[in-house]
């Protein structure tokens, strides 16, 4: 069997380092490229850490192989960036696209990135609005094959705390059962698994992953 290159952004955050472990177990993936800001601490054979500016495309692109399997796990929240909502948008729409124009330029695979359930550009909400905008735009780099998915609130133990979510963490799940399967919790581990199940697929084109069918993943993470 072939083996595959598999490029990771954002490998230490809540999905994100739920993927890193599936990668690292997968026998599909000979070779992983994890691509962020300060230095991994977990160690593997299979591990090239690239440590980059995200701010800068050409690092980016530099981190792309042809014929990779790109995952992104980029994002952030209003806290981290202090309600600056030009900062919040460079990180989530600015390195999404860049991302996008590097796997379109160097002819990787497959492309598959995190967005969110109810995203929207026409809505009035910053951050629905603004995954709605990075969709649209990341559809129209064209890549060979694409994955959008599109998880309702994320249920995990992160590093570092969000009180808004972290409540939401403790009611959502206490009434998941009168829920719509559209906007169910989800945990951080089962959108990894739907990640890698997809990424295994013979689909092509543009494909669009929400939350309801992620959930069909939580027997697998």
């Amino acid at each position: 069997m072939k083996k595959s290159v598999a490029v990771l952004f954002g490998g230490t955050g809540l999905t994100g380092s739920c993927l890193l472990d599936l990668l690292i177990k997968d026998s599909r993936f000979d070779s992983l490229i994890v691509v962020s800001r300060k230095s991994l601490t977990i160690k593997h054979k299979k591990i090239s850490n690239r440590i980059i500016d995200f701010s800068n495309a050409k690092e980016i692109e530099d981190c792309i192989v042809r014929d990779s399997i790109v995952f992104s796990c980029i994002g952030t929240t209003q806290s981290q960036v202090k309600g600056d909502k030009e900062k919040y948008k460079e990180i989530d729409f600015d390195i999404t696209l860049n991302i996008a124009h590097a796997c379109k330029k160097l002819n990787a695979k497959k492309f598959l990135f995190i967005s969110s359930a109810g995203a929207d550009s026409l809505s009035s909400n910053f951050y629905l609005k603004l995954k709605g905008e990075i969709e649209e735009t990341v559809i129209n780099v064209n890549n060979n094959t694409l994955f959008i998915f599109k998880p309702s609130l994320l249920i995990g133990q992160r590093k570092e705390r969000r009180f808004f979510e972290g409540i939401g963490q403790i009611l959502m799940p206490l009434f998941s059962y009168i829920l719509s399967p559209s906007v169910k919790a989800v945990k951080a581990s089962t959108v990894a698994s739907a990640m890698m199940n997809f990424s295994k697929s013979n689909l092509i084109g543009v494909n669009t992953i929400e939350n309801k069918e992620i959930l069909n993943y939580s027997l697998h993470a």
